[in-house]
């Protein structure tokens, strides 16, 4: 509608900052309309490149209409509409269902931020988390280390499963499905017996010889920061000049090339990992906790997963193959995605968490 109404004799007539404005109001109207006033005060990435492009002059104004990169946004939320809104709706369907909750890290729980080891979690979210595992099994699926992402959280009332899901630290086995020889059982600090399931175990020699030649190979590469999380390495190059990124990527395709068909690349936000080529990802994790859990192939079963990156996909994926459950995506641009929800970013994921504690809470 606004390309078409752009191009069409009044844009001949009329000042295209004119059309423009009034396109944006009319929209704004709409969604306020329909009650998505919350959106139409929130990014504006995207407005300068876009008024550049349209010839429409920069206003002083504080903006208090739509940009259409907030209009492709809420186009996009018809597809994936906010969790918080829909909150009540999705809620509507656990009845006589038990709910488990399951949550990435980084860009989650905590920010994404420049140096990967600031990557804290506050304490209003630490709390929310751990009211929600009070009255609903939690687990925290990362690609960080699983000793790392516990460093963060800080917090024996949730699992998790590190590495994209290659260390797990779950609730006793209910079921004897999964390989011995990658799985023991054992005691927590605290003297619950736990399971720790490591499919990649065979792997961890060769990892740690390969982290020590990335390390010795990439340290004249300023800005790199080559991260261990045991079962996959993770080589950061968000401070990586560009003209320094070909070889640094072709220093990681050569490492990876003296172990083929053994290990596969693949990419993050400004992140390449090193990972194992088995069949396993966060999606098989949250399978394998669900199992533990004792909700192997059960209807009986509602879990919520939230997370923003690509690796998150795996899991989305099979919550939609499993016909229940809801796969929420935390982003604020909108993006190809397997999710049916979506929620903009750390700080409505916060409280969509406290909402879900409280619906917990209740009698």
């Amino acid at each position: 509608m606004y390309v078409s109404f752009i191009t069409s004799p009044l844009s001949s007539v009329w000042p295209i900052n004119k059309i423009y404005r009034m396109v944006t109001e009319n929209i704004r109207k709409l969604y306020m309309a329909i009650g998505l006033q919350k959106w139409l005060y929130g990014t504006q990435v995207g407005d300068s490149i876009l008024n550049q492009r349209l010839g429409v002059e920069p206003s002083d104004e504080k903006p208090n209409g739509l940009g259409l990169a907030d209009a492709t946004y809420i186009s996009w939320l018809e597809e994936h509409p906010s969790a918080l809104t829909s909150f009540v709706p999705m809620m509507s369907e656990t009845k006589g269902k038990q709910i488990v909750v399951f949550l990435d890290y980084d860009g989650t729980l905590s920010p994404i931020v420049n140096d990967p080891d600031r990557a804290f979690m506050s304490d209003p979210m630490r709390s929310a988390v751990r009211e929600v595992a009070r009255h609903f099994p939690t687990a925290i699926i990362s690609g960080r280390s699983r000793d790392k992402v516990y460093e963060f959280v800080k917090l024996d009332e949730v699992y998790y499963a590190g590495s994209h899901g290659m260390d797990i630290m779950g609730p006793p086995l209910h079921v004897k499905s999964y390989d011995g020889k990658y799985q023991i059982n054992t005691l927590d600090d605290k003297g619950n017996e736990i399971t720790i399931f490591q499919p990649a175990k065979e792997y961890l020699p060769t990892i740690k010889m390969m982290l020590k030649e990335l390390r010795k190979r990439t340290c004249g590469i300023p800005g790199t920061l080559v991260e261990d999380n045991r079962f996959c390495i993770s080589v950061h190059y968000r401070h990586v000049l560009d003209q320094d990124y070909g070889l640094l990527e072709e220093i990681i395709r050569d490492v990876v090339s003296e172990y083929p068909n053994f290990f596969h690349l693949t990419r993050g936000k400004k992140v390449i990992e090193i990972r194992p080529s088995i069949k396993w990802n966060k999606g098989d994790a949250l399978v394998y906790l669900l199992d533990t859990l004792g909700f192997s192939d059960s209807t009986n079963v509602l879990p919520f997963y939230l997370g923003d990156d690509k690796t998150d996909e795996d899991a989305f994926k099979v919550l939609r193959s499993r016909g229940h459950g809801y796969p929420i995506i935390v982003s604020s641009v909108p993006r190809e995605t397997s999710a049916s929800y979506s929620l903009r970013d750390p700080s409505e994921v916060l409280s969509f968490l406290i909402r879900l504690a409280r619906w917990g809470s209740m009698p």
